[in-house]
Order: structure tokens, then sequence, then C-alpha cells
């Protein structure tokens, strides 16, 4: 193996490690710590057209809606299983399952596929595919 290729090797390595380190602190639900993982120009990106929850949010909105949604949950956190990787360059991509019990009695139980971007140690971008119906029925339907 060339030099070349063990330093992206090595490189993927520690992107993914970042990334499993992130996913523990995000289901602890320690929100400050959870931004602590991204570059200040991050992007966070959600799927679908979910009221508050969709579309693109810099790091500052992304903070604010996981402390809103960490509020709704009787654990105060969203805990995720991560079951797949697959890690080339600057992207991690990583097959997730969630859980929590909310508040309201319903139990959020998702399936979703991360892509994270990061450079320079610090996350740039995630792009989170999910059941967008399961969300809308748990966190929004009344």
């Amino acid at each position: 193996m060339s030099s070349t290729q063990e330093e992206t090797r090595s490189r993927e390595e520690a992107n993914k490690a970042l990334v499993a380190e992130f996913m523990e602190v995000f289901s602890a639900g320690d929100v400050e710590g959870i931004l602590s993982f991204l570059s200040d120009s991050a992007t966070w990106w959600v799927a679908g057209t979910i009221e508050g929850i969709s579309g693109t949010k810099d790091k500052a909105a992304f903070g604010e809606m996981l402390a809103s949604l960490s509020g709704l949950a009787t654990t105060g956190a969203i805990r995720l299983t991560p079951h797949a990787w697959t890690a080339e360059g600057d992207r991690v991509a990583v097959e997730t399952e969630s859980y929590c019990e909310l508040r309201n009695g319903r139990v959020y139980n998702n399936a979703y596929h991360f892509l994270f971007t990061v450079r320079d140690g610090r996350i740039q971008s995630v792009k989170e595919y999910l059941d967008t119906e399961h969300t809308r029925a748990v966190f929004v339907t009344p």
C-alpha cells in the first residue's frame, strides 16, 4: 500500500471514529457537546417537509431544534445506534436506528441514513434521510 493510500485510510478511520463519538454524545443528549463536533459553518439537512424539522439548518438553528426535541423525551435524548458504515475520503455514511420514549407516551424508533462530511477534524455538513411519516406522526401529529 502506498503512503498516499495509507494516509487516506488513516483519515477515513479518523473521520469514522469522530462520527462514532459524535453519535455517542448525541445519544447522551448533551446539546453543547453535540454542537462542539460541528464547524462554525456547518449545516444539517433533514429530508422531507416536516415543519420545524426538515430543511437546512445552520449550527445555531440545529442547536435550537435539538434543545426543543430533547425537551420532549422522557430520557432527554434520542439514542442513535449505528449499524453499518462506509467511509471514503471526507465522507462518512452511516445506517442508523434511533430510539426514544416521549413524554406524550409515543415511541420514536426510526431508521436513518446519515451522510457526514468531515474536514480538519470537524463535521462540516450532515444529510439526514429518515422515515418522515414516522417522524411526523410521533413529533408533530396532535
